[in-house]
C-alpha cells in the first residue's frame, strides 16, 4: 500500500509541476477561456482545483491531528471566498494552494502513508492516503484535461498520472457509468488499453462494474489508456476521441451514449 501511495503522491507532484508550468504560461484573456468543463471557463477550473486543495489539506491535516473532517460550512466558505476571486487570483491562487497540498503530502514519512486514515465527507469511513490522495490525482488529472483542451483539441491525461489512475478505476466506475443509457440492454466488453497495457472487462447491466476479461466477449474496445480513462468521467466526445479507439462487435456501439457513459457536470467551484 505504501508504495501505491508513492506512486500515487509523485504524480500528484509531476502534475501539479505541469500544470502550473501551463498557468504561468496563460495571458489574462486565456483563463477566460471555455474550458473542457463544459459550464466553467479555465479560471473556474483553476478555482475548483484550488479550492479543492484548500480542503483537502484541511482533511489531511484533521486526520493527522486528530480533530477530524471539517463541517460542511467551512467547504462552503472556501468556495465562496474562491468563486469572489478575478480570474487571475484563482489562477494565482491554485498554484500556492496546490503546492501546499502536494508538499503535505510528501512529508508524510513511511508509516503515515500506511496507516494513517482520513475521513471524507463522501465516503462511509476513512480511507487511507493511497486512496486519498488518488481520488486528488483523478480530479486534478481530468481536470488538467480540462484546461489543456480549451487550447488543444488533441490534449491527452498527463502520462505521469495514467498508470496509477488505471489502477484505481473500479472506484468509481459504478458511480459514474450510466447504465439506462443501454436502454435495458445488458453488454459485456472486453477492454484491451495500451501506454500501458491492461486487459480487464466492463459489464454493462443493471448497474456498470468492472470485471475480468470475459472469455466470450459482446464487444471488444481496445483504445489508449488515458482515452479510457477520459471515458470513465465523461470526457470522450467524438471530436476529441483518437484514431486508436476501436471497438469491435455488434452489441453495442461507441454511439450507446459513448458506452454508457455520459459528460461530468460540475457541482460546485
Amino acid at each position: 500500500m505504501t508504495d501505491r501511495a508513492d506512486q500515487t503522491i509523485a504524480a500528484l507532484r509531476g502534475g501539479h509541476d505541469y500544470l502550473t508550468s501551463v498557468v504561468h504560461g496563460l495571458a489574462t484573456a486565456d483563463l477566460t477561456r471555455r474550458s473542457g468543463a463544459s459550464e466553467w471557463d479555465v479560471s473556474q477550473v483553476l478555482s475548483h482545483l484550488g479550492s479543492g486543495a484548500e480542503i483537502g489539506h484541511a482533511s489531511l491535516e484533521g486526520a493527522l491531528n486528530g480533530t477530524g473532517p471539517r463541517d460542511g460550512d467551512f467547504n462552503k466558505s472556501v468556495w465562496a471566498r474562491w468563486d469572489a476571486m478575478s480570474p487571475s487570483e484563482r489562477a494565482e491562487g491554485f498554484v500556492t494552494a496546490d503546492e501546499r497540498l502536494v508538499r503535505r503530502y510528501e512529508e508524510l514519512d513511511a508509516r503515515t502513508r500506511q496507516e494513517l486514515r482520513v475521513q471524507l465527507g463522501f465516503l462511509p469511513a476513512p480511507v487511507d492516503v493511497a486512496t486519498v490522495a488518488g481520488l486528488r490525482l483523478s480530479e486534478f488529472t481530468h481536470h488538467t484535461w480540462d484546461v489543456e483542451v480549451a487550447f488543444d483539441p488533441t490534449a491527452v491525461l498527463l502520462p505521469v498520472a495514467t498508470e496509477p489512475l488505471l489502477a484505481q478505476a473500479g472506484l468509481l466506475i459504478g458511480f459514474l457509468g450510466k447504465a439506462d443509457a443501454l436502454g435495458g440492454r445488458h453488454a459485456r466488453v472486453a477492454v484491451r488499453t495500451v501506454s500501458p497495457v491492461r486487459s480487464f472487462g466492463l459489464d454493462l447491466g443493471d448497474s456498470v462494474a468492472l470485471v475480468d476479461e470475459p472469455a466470450e466477449p459482446d464487444a471488444v474496445l481496445s483504445a489508449p489508456a488515458e482515452w479510457w480513462l477520459r471515458l470513465v468521467t465523461g470526457r470522450h466526445a467524438p471530436a476529441h476521441t483518437p484514431a486508436g479507439v476501436d471497438l469491435k462487435g455488434d452489441a453495442i456501439s461507441l454511439e450507446d451514449r459513448r458506452l454508457g457513459y455520459t459528460p461530468c457536470s460540475p457541482a460546485s467551484s
